[in-house]
């Protein structure tokens, strides 16, 4: 009779089925609430509370029992009222109530989480995860510019301040950040060597280079915990047992909700998850036969046949405009409007190619005709991927190649041309945004209604926050206040996609399971993007003779001799040189890198084997389960077979008899086996 009292609603129907009345059910259900209560006063404060909140009830119901609970113990108490007892237990409360209250307080500072929960319930979770992806990447940006505004700018305003204009403000460096911005601290060129003569004295070259190798450093090793972490969540968790529709229909609902508009927003995420679960098995379920499997293939080749040409042209297009483009312009005269207006050129090329190409890809997708939506998004992706990358590429070779040989000061003109990438293309998103979805639900309801209101495009979207994110890496050493930018750029984006996506595109039809899609753009964002942009910036610290002219490392071979010089600085002081070994025999000896990469290689593949070992673990355990339930179901279905062989046959059946359920042997069956 104990589990009654956690049956919810289902309690009067279980007693009822017993033969009991209305007045002895009311009875046995205060009897059981009693006990319960009588049961939790007896225990700690911290249990007490602990095993409230792990009651299977709704809101309501807990906090009645939690309050009947408290008046029992208030009485117990007062039968011997002390004042160190009385002031415990309201210093308590008092706590208690105070941490709740910063629970929730926390949790509205929790920026746009109800608006995700509502975009989760109506467009499902392959659309929730590029917003979420767009909310991590904003934080990312936020971080870094706390790190580089602290350590590198702000000193340099305060101390040593290297600004001048040499022409005045006249709009057009919004676009092109030459002019008025040229030797500002948001470029490279607004920053010096000098040592701050502070005490202790504050060294701009150290402090510029290690605040860079820091905050690369914190980059990785938060998109490994990252990708760990949500591989751990979206793949290994989810392949259990609890990522079947059985589970999401039975178990998954959070009976502390008790707001309508929560309710209904868990409502529509649950149906939406259900229906991409079962999408996915169906399609799973499909064969094919050996001639459309040869038809298949036949259209993939020669998708992916267009979709090469196509960014091989894209990046020849880029290559010859970069080669014929005079960069020494800017430098020789500032004052001219359209040499200035001119280097708008490759950005605009290169965001019309961003812009246009994946629509073609988008198009070319419909010839694959993929029944999973998973991999149609995936093959989406791959290809703007070999597309986006290809061209950053170039760009980064005329960079590092042409750029600093015809420049002067070649780092500042490097961080301009990256923050006019960064402009142009936030300018073209909302171009894309207005003819790509405005402009298609327009024609599609008005003029054409066969095209119908367009779906949201996540592998375009996903491409074009990576590619963002990619040039503000490249561009941080160049333009230490390039975050700056950026974090304005993706909240604008977040709310412009938000109203496009209410406004202009629709549910998705094709529902595909998109858990593990967090995963899939935090890897991309990882490699090629952060190996990519860590590639480059070493090479320029590494190997690049910095400018004469301006920067903190002006004067210098490469800017990593800066460090040299300080380690030989260090070996002069007594009892340090323990530091000058480390730099000489561990960070300058490749062999020491050899090794590490050596240790990662091994102790990944150690785990990668332990998560294969407990996929297979969970394989044979949800076959074990499979297998008692086909058994328990035999038994049920034998006994009451006996117990019909065994009444007489004069005797009618009642009606709560009859009403117990039939069990079949293959009700275990739909429960997914496979991983």
């Amino acid at each position: 009779m104990r589990r009654s009292i956690y049956a919810g609603h289902g309690t009067w129907r279980n007693f009822g089925n017993l033969g009991l009345t209305e007045d002895e059910i009311e009875e046995e259900v205060e009897n059981e609430t009693v006990q319960l209560v009588r049961e939790l006063v007896e225990l700690p404060s911290r249990a007490c509370r602990q095993r409230i909140r792990g009651l299977p009830m709704n809101f309501n119901e807990r906090r009645n029992i939690r309050s009947q609970v408290f008046s029992a113990k208030l009485s117990k108490k007062s039968r011997l009222p002390t004042c160190c007892t009385d002031f415990s237990e309201q210093a308590s409360r008092s706590f208690r109530r105070f941490g709740a209250g910063l629970v929730t307080a926390r949790r509205f500072l929790v920026i746009w989480q109800n608006t995700l929960k509502e975009i989760g319930g109506t467009f499902g979770t392959s659309v929730l995860s590029y917003f979420q992806f767009l909310k991590w990447l904003l934080m990312f940006n936020v971080f870094s510019l706390l790190i580089n505004f602290c350590f590198i700018t702000l000193p340099q305003i305060i101390h040593a301040p290297n600004i001048t204009h040499a022409t005045g403000f006249r709009g057009l460096e919004l676009l092109t950040g030459v002019g008025y911005f040229n030797q500002t601290v948001f470029f490279y060129g607004g920053y010096d060597g000098e040592v701050i003569e502070t005490p202790p004295p504050y060294n701009m070259q150290l402090a510029y280079f290690f605040t860079m190798a820091a905050y690369f450093l914190l980059c990785g090793i938060s998109l490994i915990y990252s990708m760990a972490k949500s591989f751990q969540t979206n793949f290994v968790l989810h392949s259990a047992s609890v990522s079947g529709g059985a589970w999401r229909l039975l178990c998954s609902w959070d009976f502390s909700v008790v707001n309508e508009k929560a309710v209904q927003h868990n409502k529509n995420n649950l149906c939406v998850q259900l229906k991409e679960s079962l999408s996915e098995r169906i399609q799973r379920r499909a064969v094919l036969s050996l001639s459309e499997r040869m038809e298949n293939v036949a259209r993939h080749l020669l998708s992916w046949l267009i979709s090469v040409l196509l960014a091989v042209g894209c990046c020849a297009a880029v290559y010859f405009l970069l080669q014929d483009q005079v960069v020494s312009n800017i430098s020789q005269d500032p004052d001219n409007l359209v040499t200035e207006a001119s280097t708008l050129a490759v950005p605009v090329v290169v965001s019309l190619i961003n812009l246009v190409v994946p629509l073609l890809f988008s198009l070319i997708s419909r010839v694959d005709q993929r029944s999973n939506p998973r991999t149609k998004i995936y093959i989406n992706i791959l290809r703007n991927v070999l597309l986006k990358m290809s061209i950053l590429g170039i760009l980064c070779h005329h960079w590092m190649t042409d750029v600093p040989t015809s420049v002067s000061c070649w780092e500042s003109y490097v961080g301009q041309s990256v923050y006019r990438l960064v402009i142009v293309d936030f300018i073209f998103s909302l171009f894309g945004s207005f003819f790509g979805e405005f402009l298609r639900n327009i024609i599609g309801t008005k003029l054409i209604p066969s095209l119908g209101v367009p779906e949201f495009d996540i592998a375009t979207n996903v491409l074009d926050l990576i590619n963002a994110q990619t040039l503000a890496w490249i561009g941080i050493y160049f333009s230490p206040l390039l975050p700056v930018i950026q974090f304005i750029k993706l909240f604008l984006i977040f709310y412009l996609k938000k109203v496009s996506l209410s406004m202009n595109c629709q549910v998705p039809r094709q529902s595909g399971r998109a858990a593990q899609m967090q995963t899939v753009y935090i890897a991309l964002l990882f490699f090629p993007s952060y190996v990519g942009a860590l590639s480059l910036v070493a090479y320029t610290v590494w190997s690049l003779k910095p400018s004469e002219l301006c920067g903190p490392f002006q004067g210098l071979s490469r800017p990593f001799q800066a460090v040299q010089d300080w380690a030989d600085t260090v070996q002069a002081i007594p009892g340090s040189q323990w530091i000058s070994w480390i730099f000489y025999n561990v960070i300058k000896n490749e062999l020491f890198f050899y090794l590490l990469t050596l240790i990662v290689l091994v102790l990944t593949y150690f785990i990668w084997q332990v998560a294969q070992g407990r996929k297979q673990l969970i394989r044979t355990l949800r076959e074990q389960i499979a297998n008692e339930g086909k058994d328990k179901a035999f038994l049920l279905n034998k006994l009451q077979s006996t117990q019909k062989q065994r009444r007489p046959s004069g005797i009618s059946i009642s009606q709560d008899v009859s009403t117990v359920p039939s069990f079949t042997q293959n009700w275990m069956n739909t429960f997914p086996l496979d991983m």
